[in-house]
């Protein structure tokens, strides 16, 4: 596809047709200029095969102070926002639930969901004080449909927690580490959030460049 061309579909976020395309190397994303979505283009998405069959790889144990730390910007949140025995869902924990563990410690009583490892859809179907989902969102090929029903599964005075890094800008998108990864398909501006926010009519927040938070309105 030449940069001229105009990518067909829509955003998988907002919906919008007015997109443009980034080309990569090898790889082809699509900009949204309505809420400044980047998405890889389907047809170079990894089947759920493969994509499984590198989260098998993954060394994320439960245990690992390394990992502990790095999820610990999320549940910071909670725990500035929620006091415990509050109830919480950790979406997306993949199979060393670390993010679990360190809430139960906490005194916080958790629900786990995980397409591959969890896949409990009765965690799906009940109210929560928040929820947490860490490294997850860029893995998405149907971000608003995912967001959309976390966002309902949330208390009136819920926190809504997602840890993903932000695209900053266009060169450095074709430069940055974070899209190597063949498993991340969809990537955030701080637009795209906001963009969120304003569906949800919600608060939302940047505590760190990493962390976006949700909470509803106060009526």
């Amino acid at each position: 596809m030449l940069q001229t061309e105009k990518p067909t579909g829509r955003c998988p976020l907002c919906g919008s047709d007015d997109l443009y395309p980034l080309r990569c190397k090898e790889r082809l994303y699509h900009r949204c200029r309505t809420c400044e979505l980047v998405h890889l283009e389907p047809t170079q998405r990894l089947s759920e095969q493969a994509e499984k069959a590198i989260y098998d790889d993954h060394e994320n144990a439960v245990d690992d102070p390394g990992y502990r730390r790095f999820l610990s910007r999320a549940f910071e949140q909670v725990t500035q926002h929620q006091l415990p025995p509050a109830k919480g869902l950790d979406f997306g924990c993949g199979p060393g639930p670390a993010l679990v563990a360190m809430a139960r410690e906490a005194g916080y009583e958790m629900s786990l969901y995980d397409k591959y490892y969890h896949p409990d859809p009765a965690s799906l179907q009940q109210q929560y004080d928040f929820i947490t989902c860490t490294e997850v969102v860029e893995h998405l090929a149907d971000p608003l449909t995912v967001l959309d029903q976390l966002w309902s599964l949330l208390s009136p005075d819920g926190l809504l927690v997602l840890q993903t890094k932000r695209v900053l800008d266009e060169n450095r998108f074709r430069s940055w580490h974070y899209r190597n990864d063949p498993t991340h398909i969809t990537f955030f501006a701080e637009a795209s959030f906001r963009w969120l926010a304003q569906r949800w009519q919600a608060n939302v927040s940047f505590p760190h460049a990493d962390v976006v938070c949700f909470s509803p309105l106060i009526r």
